[in-house]
């Protein structure tokens, strides 16, 4: 039979650890270094890299799915020895626009919406990180991001072309125009998505919004511009252009860097025109920013 120690003996036994706060001597890194790190931990995330391996299943299949034709293109103009690729470098994104849209839409919510989720988002605000840290280090990782997304196929075209001895100049031209060309939109395209993201923190209510921003608009000025052709309102044509992000990259292109237009009749702006595509462009991109702090300042009070 046990017999029970007395309560002097428990009491014995006991132990207090102080485990309280203590003094630290080392390097404050301050803003700069927590900027930093929030652009490459939010970069490296877009990709899944550092996460679940089904996180990172969408955002790799996306950027095969990018390459892959690029790839094929070039063995066809290997194979065939043609004199030039099968499409320009400036048509590679506007053609793939959808998976370009999908990508955007799945990860521009997983960077925001899971901050305003739990709530985390004055925890980084209670460090030496202020809101324009924490919005430009976001808005900076989603655009490389989708940068990285467009631009690889892109350079796939571009080693392809070279490999199969096409004309170095033009080449090398062409590239050049395709990266101001991704460069653009990867900007909006990620402007567009973090707002739409930062208004809700349900993921998949972000997700939906933001395909319904890009594929509704798309596909509204696509009609209108389709009827206003058919209707001899040709002059009419390259405005409706303004209302759809794809349309003002499609325009933007066409005015400044020699791309072939997907309006209909391929009756692209003018470089007048052209001027406004590119103030649209650039007010849009100034004002998902400004959008992105006003809604932040909120937030983090």
């Amino acid at each position: 039979m046990a017999i029970e120690q007395p309560l002097t003996q428990r009491g014995e036994q006991t132990r207090i650890h102080n485990i309280g706060y203590r003094n630290y001597d080392g390097p404050r890194l301050g803003r700069a270094y927590a900027r930093r790190s929030l652009y490459s931990q939010s970069l490296r995330g877009a990709y899944g890299l550092g996460r679940s391996v089904k996180s990172k299943v969408l955002p790799m299949l996306l950027f095969v799915v990018m390459c892959v034709p690029a790839a094929i293109m070039v063995a066809v103009a290997v194979a065939t020895k043609a004199k030039d690729l099968p499409l320009d470098y400036t048509r590679y994104a506007i053609v793939l626009q959808a998976v370009i849209g999908l990508y955007v839409a799945s990860q521009a919510p997983q960077s925001v919406s899971r901050d305003l989720r739990f709530k985390t988002v004055p925890l980084y605000f209670s460090r030496p990180i202020e809101t324009a840290d924490y919005v430009r280090a976001k808005y900076a990782a989603l655009a490389s991001a989708m940068f990285i997304l467009t631009a690889a196929p892109l350079l796939v075209l571009y080693v392809g072309a070279l490999l199969a001895k096409l004309d170095f100049s033009d080449q090398t031209k062409g590239f050049a125009q395709g990266l101001v060309s991704v460069a653009l939109l990867s900007l909006l395209f990620a402007g567009i998505g973090l707002v739409i993201s930062a208004i809700t923190p349900r993921r998949g209510f972000g997700i939906a919004a933001v395909i319904a921003v890009l594929t509704i608009s798309y596909g509204a000025v696509s009609t209108l511009q389709a009827i206003a052709d058919s209707q001899s309102s040709t002059s009419a044509v390259p405005w409706l252009g303004l209302f759809s992000p794809v349309t003002l990259i499609d325009g933007v292109q066409t005015a400044f860097l020699g791309a072939s237009s997907s309006f209909p009749a391929g009756e692209g702006p003018t470089s007048a025109q052209g001027v406004v595509y590119l103030i649209v462009v650039l007010g849009l991109i100034a004002g998902c920013y400004g959008l992105m702090m006003r809604r932040y300042r909120k937030v983090g009070l």
